[in-house]
């Protein structure tokens, strides 16, 4: 179907170097864009590099930025938009997470969560967004998570980061959806990557996480393919604000 196709253009995926942000910068260069994709530190993304060459054709390149620095985030997406003239697609995908008991949580943890998870994504938004309204088209599409709809445990900086992320989507997509931007976001269920191998190797809380998902498994990076694709093409021209679960049926239960 012609309008999932992203041909010509341009995206730019942070937290690109490897698990979920790696699957979707793929994604996106599979389905025709050329992709930016960025990391923390310079070569991170090599790895993600060669994975887009060995299937598509397309334009990519790489760039990085410290999350937590605003300058250097500002930095970002001035680059980005230097690149190629321009940003259709930005995937606000890199982000962090930290372990503690809620009494003993550091305020420096607590800070550099919201830093990264929160804060870059709004700076990016806003001064790639702001381009998107002159150009009149642009997709945003925001990493949420199932601690967008709960509370965890442990992981009090992680979750307040992700309810934002959450109000965000949807703040954004008020301001510019008169603009032909849609702001969305992608809420992945527990998916095996780094952030959550501490999970995957307790044997009982991953049976118990296990127990609750219809599908019966863990998800895989590649089950976010086409929700990106289809959030960042001109198939959901008409879906706004919305926070798509992508957890093989976990909020169900």
């Amino acid at each position: 179907m012609p309008n999932f196709s992203l041909t010509g253009k341009r995206a730019l995926v942070t937290g690109a170097s490897r698990g979920i942000g790696q699957a979707m910068a793929v994604a996106l260069a599979e389905s025709g864009a050329s992709v930016i994709c960025a990391s923390s530190r310079e070569g991170g993304c090599e790895e993600t590099l060669a994975k887009i060459r060995a299937v598509s054709n397309v334009e990519v390149t790489a760039l990085h930025a410290d999350l937590s620095d605003m300058a250097a985030v500002q930095k970002l997406a001035d680059d980005a938009q230097a690149v190629w003239g321009g940003i259709d697609i930005l995937v606000n995908n890199g982000g962090t997470i930290f372990r503690s008991p809620a009494v003993d949580f550091p305020l420096e943890e607590w800070q550099n969560v919201l830093r990264v998870n929160t804060d870059s994504a709004f700076l990016l938004s806003q001064r790639i967004g702001r381009n998107m309204i002159e150009q009149g088209y642009g997709k945003i599409i925001n990493t949420a998570s199932m601690l967008s709809y709960s509370g965890g445990i442990t992981v009090p900086a992680y979750t307040a980061s992700k309810h934002a992320i959450a109000g965000l989507t949807k703040a954004l997509a008020n301001e510019w959806g008169k603009h032909n931007v849609q702001v969305n976001a992608i809420a992945p269920g527990y998916i095996r990557t780094d952030n959550t191998q501490a999970l995957q190797d307790d044997a009982g809380r991953s049976k118990e996480i296990i127990s609750r998902i219809p599908a019966g498994r863990w998800g895989e990076t590649e089950d976010l393919k086409g929700a990106l694709v289809f959030l960042a093409s001109d198939a959901s021209n008409y879906v706004n604000g919305h926070v798509l679960a992508v957890d093989g049926g976990f909020l169900a239960r």
